[in-house]
């Protein structure tokens, strides 16, 4: 099509078309028509004007559609404005004739809609062209719209919108009519047509002075009428209009001459009290109001309530972040008063006041947590707590104060409740946003927040202590230091006050809210907190009984402790279980008879109690089934078991005991049946077998009971219906950015949705989303919910006749109810039946017969046909499921033709939307649709459907339904594609904008059609192409529609299409789209954009990055003021975003977008990226504080330069980021780390300074890393000195980075410097701060770790300069020499096993570097093969003498190797096998507690390997000569010397021989080696193998540990069987040389030992003769090697390995096989040379330990193989040189002729004759290669 189009429309190409495809034509072509018209010439353009003009006017007599009358009009304007002007007023008064026309036809009305949409754009474009034709023109459309029915009143607003727009200020005259026009269309019915009305308005108001002055008290009314009655689409542009409308009254200072007499200043108290008034008193008016009011009848609509709260927001996003901070206090107190005792009414049901409340919370969120950086948080927080203060207090006088008035001030304390809760919320979702960062605010104490919250934990109102609570948790989270203290100072002030009932409730949900916080915390508290929160729970339930004022709220406090406690996990609970067990049992009466005589006795206040102790225990033990399932083992399930008849008894008689006692049981009981409800339906279904038909009957009961009025289907349904079929049901059940408010408008009018103090104890469950409050639902609902799960999980496991009775049983209590009733019942029985068929079909269980299916059957049909379209769809998900369970296609086919029957007669809007979907869902669970024939049939009936205008919501359904089932038949859909995209277009062309929800149903078909296309849309057949260009034509319709949703759609449309046919979609077109709504106030339409660019950038990132700066800059109206794009990059505008986004998956997205953008253009764009992430982390350098930064340890000199380093550069300039958040700014670090390995990837110039500036003179665009390191220091030094201890683990890592990849680079200025020398003060200063007291441990660990990088990288060459950072580990040397006793007692016994292991680690890491560097000095000349450490490469030699960083060292080094040994200990216990735990020392190891064995294994395997070479080349360096069982004791606060291993003190030998403690120390060695060499995990570091390698290396360098090896054959063996494995799983050739390294050394070793036993033979029988000497070495008399015990076996096996695997060719069986081309000859990489030349090494010497006749046997093995390696390899290279294994070989042959066997009596013979056949072998080679071979590369 896209050839017929030209400027002028192809009329004979059109008149060709039939009706449905003209429309599709002419929409095309005026698309083709909007890009050309603004790249065409003026000049062509006048040529044409008149013909086109004609064209376009004629097309508005052919009801266009209403996307096709919105481009016709643009074009239109376009035309005008860039061609000649003076025939518009003939279009004009052309428009106007149309719209007068009396003509009230349907098929007549798109023509009137069109004219008044081209007067819209007309004027638009033009404006002020057009003189004073526009009084006529909006009179007449005004005139229009009295009689206009609702499409006509929408396209009438949003033209008078554009007419507005175009004017400004000309149109004045107009003002008021318009004015009074939108007002009425304000309280239109249709929703439309009011949020037409908003946006029309709103556009007046920019000039309209008056309604934002005189009027401004009409309008506000106005507005709170709108909301009344309105939807969410309503309320977003009403509360736009109102929060703007108030903003400029407030801000406006121009007052127009005529205004002026009667026009009042407006201040911050007036506009809030208009606000408030409509919060609190809705829309009926000011005064009118006070009537009502008296007597009691009014009450707020919920709509507009939550209108007003969200005009709330808009009034403060209007005015800024700045204008908060200046004006929070007065704000804060307005809206906390909104909630006080001023307004009683608002607050006078529960109902109302959780309502209010949360409009409150979500306006205080929404302010001062989305648009306030961290220090204007923190300052609000102070506001905060200052108004907790002032309640407190208000509290404290009402309740001391014992005279007669204190029944007015009771009303006082519960009136302060709200304010407090709305208040104590905020703070605590303050303080966890903040993070560590809340720290100045926590410690300040003018402030006092811990004092505010902990005073009003005795509040008299429950919610409050509550919310109290709640805060805690959250200040806990937030900064983990204070867990610990908080938890000591709660149960001190619990076990204190336990004879008050506020403060044992107070305090014991504290405790338990803190509890609940410190999974959470990854340092966790102390072990022995368990303990002491255990005993103070029994002391309340034992002493429950003794005081009957406060026994309710002890044994509820003791229930509560225990159940969240369970939440820290096996590990604390294990050791008090038997206590737990115990109590649980006691709680139940043991037998029926005893629950008998139990009713017989009490009252109504014993039996609450005895509720309320009993919920509490199941609770408890529901909380251990959850937390601690790895305690359930057979016998502890055994000892649950026996309470629970008895548990159940008491529910069956429950009813009864109520009767008898009244209505003060009703909560306890209903919250009794819950719990209950909730441990069954954890437990395994076996354990209660025995109660299931008792429980099923009061299961039935609950979910049929008829006195619940409650209609629960928006929190019991979502839940049971696909996730795509909610999109049917509106905005309300889809996440927005005001689900948290709008939640309440979904639920009945009872019910404003869930509340903490409905069920205290969730106040320890884990978080549902971020840090929002939990928000459990009154036991009324709660139960229904829990009934339904345990019906579900019991359904699954009863026999099939009792299934069927309990299904008639339920379908009788339908038929039973009538009405509402009728329907709250059928909600329960299809919520509990949904659950059941989907546990069936999780377990593959089946139904049953027939009878069971025909009663299922019944039951969902009936729900199918409900009035709540939300049963509606969970009952058409239920018959999927149940089709799933019964998985018989007859029986499927037959579902379907009940709908079709359904369908085919009914006519209600009811059966259609609900059968329709039923035909969508029924395969959603069987694989897909298989059936051509229910397939056509779905199709035929599902296109009718779709086409009944009459109703939108059966058209909205049946396409939704059709989308599923495009999706469901895949491939056998493609014969259908055609005509539903046609259909598709159709509808889109067609259906009225109003109608977003069939709008939305249209872009879900057209996503199903182009996935089921796929990736034949990028076919050139002329089919496809016409398949495409519809496609693409839908999504520019979509694009177009007003509908947020609708648009979010398109975008999701256009990237399938991107990615199936990349290069059809215009890509420049899709980033401006999606730029455009990069900050829409849609969460799901952000979702979609978000998500369609990460897609993009994973294949076009530059691309999408230049597009959307071209946009800007050719954009003339700056389109998103939220996004400064032309100044930072879209980069810049998506990390501007992540930081103001509160949505975690939207924020996910974003995160990996920025990822793959820098992967693929951080190098290219270097300065822009680094600039990027330098302005996120120095906006936040100011709120350092340089006094964090201590310098009083160091002399005067050095403390100069330190404090310049900080107090530099601080250039307070404008930043693009205002004050991000922390979270932003460790992303921030991340991605310089990020750009570091990138650079890295790039090339060597980026490390290397010389290069980068010669190749920057060549081409100033070049940019190389290394000529940044300033600012990467400058960055890793502000996050690594920051308040956000996240951030400050993000800045160490990534100056451990900058230290690793730079230290080797050197200064071409100075030479024999290293480029990082200059910046060793930045580095000790960012250090400093985290060897602080204070400082949390794993921040001290990981600094650990950059001072050992810093130290061991040899960047410093002078002593002195060396000696700061070498003084911060000594410090904590020191700390770990104080031990257990100096523990920080505010985390986990396991994070100070993290410190001291970190620290020895380090030391460790820089004793390893000094001695290699002293090796490295000594001995350049005897370098065997060695290899260096990864994390030691290539450091260059230093100026100064190794022994200088040695020396350093050496001070520690008593002290350290005695550590480093008791870690190895520790280790080598924890690496048992579990069935030797009993083994374990009770008390636990030297630096692990035996309780928290668990949670120190992981870093006892990140630390020790270091540690064991570390001590390897100590043992080394003293020659295992030292031993000092004593040394040390004195300074250590235990002994550490492994003579203490695994020995109780009372059987240790009093002294050890130095002998037994070396082979002790031998054997821990070789033993943890051994252990981990034996099978690394594939996921074990290289770093790790190479460093165990090293240690071996070290052990056997020195004679005592050879001997030891040497004389033992079997350990040698083993040894080298080991390795064997290791080069036979590990390719790395680092790896394979340490270990044949370690092998040559082990027959080096064996050979010692031979040579010894010779030696000492010849002495002992010097007088004999010669003849008689017993043989020695392996192979005696015979020369027979016996594999598996034989050492050299083991060695030539090895050997063979290596060789083959470098020189196949070597391999006698492969040498046959066509694989190995024989004669070419092999030049082998470097490694490979270097491995096979060490194996030749190791092969020259096994002759020397064999015996001389084992020396015959392996000879001819060995000079096979030598020469095989000198056959293959010998070639000469370029350089004239010989390989390295060509003169291995050769040496290799020198060493067996200079080998004493060649001469021995008993071998000589053999020798020679062998060796002759050798040099044959050889020479015949040399005959064959007289001319030297081409080596051929490998």
């Amino acid at each position: 099509m896209e050839l017929a189009h030209s400027l002028l429309l192809n009329e004979e190409a059109y008149n060709q078309l039939g009706e449905f495809q003209k429309a599709e034509f002419i929409f095309e072509w005026l698309q083709f028509l909007e890009k050309l018209l603004p790249v065409t010439s003026r000049a062509d353009i006048r040529e044409n004007q008149k013909k086109l003009v004609e064209q376009l006017t004629s097309l508005l007599n052919n009801s266009p559609g209403p996307p096709t009358r919105r481009l016709l009009a643009k074009n239109l304007a376009v035309l005008y404005s860039t061609g000649d002007t003076f025939s518009v007023y003939q279009t004009i008064d052309k428009c106007n004739e149309l719209i007068r026309s009396k003509d009230d036809s349907p098929s007549y009305l798109p023509t009137k809609l069109a004219a008044v949409v081209c007067l819209g754009y007309l004027y638009k474009k033009l404006g002020r062209i057009l003189g004073n034709s526009f009084t006529d023109t909006v009179g007449n459309v005004l005139k229009a719209m009295k009689n206009a029915e609702s499409q006509g009143r929408y396209e009438i607003m949003l033209s008078l919108q554009n007419i507005l727009n175009g004017l400004g200020a000309a149109a004045i005259p107009c003002h008021r009519d318009i004015y009074k026009a939108a007002r009425s269309c304000l309280t239109d019915r249709s929703m439309a047509v009011r949020c037409a009305a908003a946006k029309c308005l709103l556009e007046l108001q920019n000039e309209a002075v008056f309604m934002w002055s005189t009027d401004l008290d009409s309008v506000v009314t106005l507005c709170f009428k709108s909301f009344e009655g309105s939807n969410y689409d309503v309320r977003l542009a009403v509360s736009k209009l109102l929060g703007t409308i108030l903003a400029r009254a407030l801000t406006s200072k121009q007052i127009t001459a005529s205004t002026k007499h009667n026009f009042r200043r407006v201040s911050l108290e007036d506009v809030m009290e208009l606000l408030g008034t409509g919060f609190l008193r809705g829309s009926c008016g000011f005064l009118r109001a006070s009537g009502d009011m008296l007597k009691g009848t009014s009450s707020v609509s919920r709509d507009v309530r939550v209108g007003v709260t969200q005009a709330y927001v808009v009034f403060v996003s209007t005015l800024g972040a700045q204008w908060l901070e200046r004006s929070f206090s007065a704000f804060l107190s307005h809206i906390l008063d909104l909630v006080s005792q001023s307004h009683p009414k608002a607050v006078q049901s529960a109902v109302d006041a959780i309502g209010c409340r949360r409009c409150v919370s979500f306006i205080l969120r929404a302010t001062v947590g989305g648009l306030l950086g961290e220090k204007a948080q923190i300052a609000a927080a102070k506001e905060i707590c200052q108004a907790i203060w002032k309640l407190k207090k208000v509290v404290d006088a009402a309740i001391s104060d014992g005279n007669l008035e204190t029944k007015i001030n009771t009303t006082d304390v519960t009136a302060s409740q709200h304010v407090l809760v709305c208040a104590l919320q905020e703070l605590g979702s303050l303080i966890h946003g903040l993070g560590t960062t809340a720290a100045p605010l926590l410690q300040d104490s003018s402030t006092g927040v811990l004092e505010a919250v902990i005073s009003v934990i005795v509040h008299p109102s429950i919610s409050v202590r509550l919310t109290a609570a709640w805060c805690l948790r959250c200040i806990a989270v937030a900064l983990p230091s204070y867990v610990s203290l908080l938890l000591d100072r709660c149960i001190e002030r619990l076990s204190a006050l336990k004879s008050c009932p506020e403060a044992v409730t107070g305090y014991s949900f504290a405790v338990a809210a803190l509890l609940g916080a410190v999974k959470h915390c990854p340092l966790g508290i102390p072990h022995g907190k368990g303990k002491v929160i255990m005993t103070v729970a029994e002391d309340l339930l034992c002493s429950a009984s003794q005081n009957s004022r406060i026994s309710l709220q002890r044994m509820q406090a003791g229930w509560l402790l225990i159940a969240a406690l369970m939440t820290l996990g096996p590990a604390v609970v294990q050791h008090h279980l038997p206590r737990i067990l115990l109590l649980w049992k006691c709680i139940f009466p043991s037998s029926s008879k005893d629950l008998e005589t139990e009713k017989t006795r009490g009252d109504a206040f014993t039996w609450q109690v005895t509720l309320e102790g009993r919920a509490g225990a199941l609770c408890a033990i529901k909380s251990f089934v959850s937390h601690c399932a790895g305690l359930l083992t057979d016998e502890v399930v055994q000892r649950l078991l026996p309470p629970l008849p008895s548990a159940v008894d008491l529910l069956t008689q429950l009813s009864s005991i109520y009767k008898s006692y009244g209505n003060s049981l009703k909560t306890p009981s209903t919250v009794y049946r819950q719990k209950l409800y909730e441990l069954l339906a954890v437990l395994p279904p076996k354990a209660y077998e025995g109660d299931f038909s008792a429980v099923l009957k009061e299961l039935v009961t609950d979910l049929t009971v008829t006195d619940s009025q409650i209609d629960a289907s928006a929190f019991l349904l979502p839940s049971l219906c696909h996730e795509n079929d909610l999109l049917l049901l509106g905005p309300l059940l889809q996440e927005t950015d005001h689900r948290f408010i709008e939640e309440q408008l979904l639920l009945g009018n009872n019910i404003t949705g869930g509340s903490l103090e409905y069920d205290p104890y969730s106040i320890y469950e884990k978080f549902a989303k971020g840090d929002s409050v939990p928000k459990p639902l009154p036991p009324a609902l709660s139960v229904i919910s829990a009934a339904s799960r345990l019906f579900g999980v019991m359904f699954s496991h009863i026999t099939e006749s009792h299934r069927l009775q309990v299904l008639e049983q339920l379908l009788n209590s339908i038929k039973q109810t009538k009405g509402s009733r009728q329907q709250i019942v059928q909600l329960h029985i299809v919520s509990a039946f949904s659950t059941s068929l989907k546990r069936l079909a999780n377990c593959k269980g089946s139904l049953g017969s027939e009878e069971v299916r025909r009663s299922a059957l019944m039951l969902v049909m009936g729900a199918l046909e409900s009035n709540n379209p939300l049963l509606r769809c969970a009952a058409a998900e239920c018959l999927a499921r149940l089709a799933q369970v019964v998985s018989d296609s007859a029986f499927t086919a037959g579902l379907a033709q009940v709908s079709f029957d359904k369908l085919k007669s009914a006519r209600d809007v009811v059966s259609r939307t609900g059968h329709s979907l039923a035909l969508g869902c029924l395969y959603r669970y069987l694989g897909g649709i298989s059936s051509t024939q229910h397939l056509n049939a779905c199709v035929g009936i599902l296109y009718t459907l779709s086409q009944d205008s009459t109703s939108p919501d059966v058209q909205a359904w049946a396409l939704h339904s059709l989308s599923l089932i495009v999706d469901l038949a895949g491939p056998l859909y493609h014969v259908h594609v055609e005509p539903t995209l046609s259909l598709v277009l159709m509808l889109l062309l067609s259906v009225p904008p109003a109608y977003a929800e069939v709008h939305q149903s249209l872009g879900r078909c057209l996503n199903a059609l182009i996935t089921t296309l796929g990736p034949e849309l990028q076919g050139s057949s002329t089919a496809v192409s016409a398949l495409r260009t519809s496609c693409l034509l839908g999504c520019a319709v979509m694009q177009d529609n007003p509908d947020c949703l609708v648009q979010a759609q398109a975008i999701s449309c256009l990237q399938q299409l991107h990615m199936f046919a990349p290069r059809h979609v215009n890509l420049s077109n899709l980033v401006s789209c999606l730029c455009m709504n990069l900050c829409s106030s849609y969460l799901l339409l952000r979702r979609a954009v978000v998500a369609c660019l990460r897609q993009l950038v994973q294949r076009e990132a530059a691309e999408v990055s230049e597009y959307a700066v071209a946009l800007v800059k050719e954009s003339k109206e700056d389109f998103t003021p939220d996004v400064n794009i032309r100044e930072i990059g879209l980069e810049g505008a998506l990390l501007g975003l992540l930081d103001k986004e509160l949505d975690p998956r939207l924020c996910q997205d974003i995160k990996e977008t920025l990822t793959h953008m820098l992967t693929s253009m951080a190098v290219e764009k270097l300065s822009f990226w680094l600039k990027l992430c330098k302005d996120v982390l120095a906006a936040s350098a100011d709120f350092n504080t340089v006094a964090s930064i201590d310098t009083t340890q160091e002399e005067e000199t050095t403390k100069g330069d330190d404090v310049s380093v900080l107090t530099s550069d601080s250039d307070d300039r404008f930043h693009p980021f205002r004050n991000p958040r922390w979270s932003t700014r460790v992303f921030a670090a991340e991605c310089v780390c990020k750009i570091i390995s990138q650079c890295e990837k790039a090339g060597s110039a980026h490390f290397d300074i010389t290069l980068a500036q010669e190749r920057k003179q060549r081409d100033s665009r070049d940019d190389f890393l290394v000529l940044h390191l300033a600012d990467l220091i400058r960055m890793a030094f502000m996050a690594a000195t920051d308040h956000s201890d996240q951030l400050r683990l993000s800045g160490l890592q990534m100056l451990q980075i900058i230290v690793r990849k730079f230290a080797a680079v050197p200064e071409p200025e100075f030479p024999g410097h290293v480029i990082l020398e200059q910046y060793q003060a930045n580095v000790g200063a960012a250090l400093r701060p985290a060897f602080a007291p204070e400082t949390p441990p794993d921040v001290t660990a990981k600094a650990c770790q950059v001072c050992s990088a810093w130290m061991a990288s040899g960047v410093v060459s002078d002593l002195n300069d060396l000696r700061r950072v070498h003084q911060l580990l000594v410090s904590s040397l020191l700390k770990v020499q104080a031990g257990k006793e100096a523990q920080n007692e505010q985390y986990n016994e396991s994070t100070s096993t993290m410190e001291v292991l970190a620290v020895l680690k380090a030391w460790a890491e820089v004793y390893i570097v000094a001695v290699e560097k002293q090796k490295n000095q000594s001995d350049t000349h005897k370098h065997s093969l060695k290899i260096v450490n990864s994390s030691e490469e290539s450091y260059r030699d230093v100026t100064f003498s190794a022994s200088g960083l040695l020396d350093l060292v050496q001070a520690d080094l008593g002290t350290l190797s005695k550590l480093w040994l008791a870690a190895l200990q520790d280790f080598a216990l924890l690496t048992l096998p579990p069935e030797y735990a009993s083994q374990l020392p009770a008390e636990g190891g030297t630096f692990y507690t035996a309780e928290t064995i668990e949670n120190a294994r992981p870093h006892y395997y990140n630390s020790w390997a270091l540690i064991l070479y570390a001590t390897a080349l100590w043992l080394t360096s003293t020659g295992f000569l030292i031993v000092d069982p004593d040394e040390g004791v004195t300074n250590l606060s235990r002994p550490v010397t492994p003579t203490t291993m695994c020995q109780d003190s009372s059987t240790r030998p009093l002294v050890k021989s130095p002998e037994d403690v070396n082979t002790d120390r031998f054997h821990l060695i070789l033993g943890i080696s051994v252990e981990f060499l034996c099978s690394p995990g594939s996921d074990a570091a290289m770093e790790n193998i190479i460093a165990c390698l090293h240690a071996l290396q070290a052990l056997f360098d020195v004679p005592w540990p050879r001997s030891k090896i040497g004389g033992d054959q079997e350990l040698g063996v083993e040894l080298l069987n080991v390795l064997h494995r290791l080069i036979l799983t590990r390719e790395s050739p680092d790896i394979q040389l340490a270990a044949l390294e370690v092998v040559r050394l082990i027959l080096f070793a064996a050979q010692e030992h031979v040579k010894e036993k010779r030696r000492s033979a010849e002495v002992d029988d010097g007088a004999a003769e010669k003849e008689t000497l017993p043989e020695f070495g392996e192979g005696k008399d015979t020369g027979g090697l016996v594999p598996g015990k034989s050492l050299v076996f083991a060695t030539l096996e090895l050997c063979v390995c290596i060789l083959v695997r470098q020189l196949p060719q070597l391999n006698p069986k492969l040498t046959c096989s066509p694989a190995v081309p024989p004669g070419k000859h092999l030049l082998l990489s470097e490694d490979g040379s270097r491995l096979v030349a060490a194996a030749l090494v190791i092969l020259s010497d096994v002759p020397a330990i064999c015996s001389p006749e084992g020396s015959v046997s392996v000879l001819p093995t060995i000079l096979y193989l030598i020469i095989g390696v000198l056959k293959e390899t010998a070639v000469k290279l370029r350089d004239g040189q010989l390989p390295l294994t060509v003169a291995a070989s050769l040496q290799a042959l020198k060493g067996l002729l200079s080998s004493p066997m060649a001469r021995a009596e008993k071998s000589q013979n053999a020798w020679t004759d062998l060796l002759r056949s050798a040099l044959v072998t050889v020479l015949d080679c040399w005959d064959q290669g007289s001319r030297w071979p081409s080596p051929r590369t490998r």
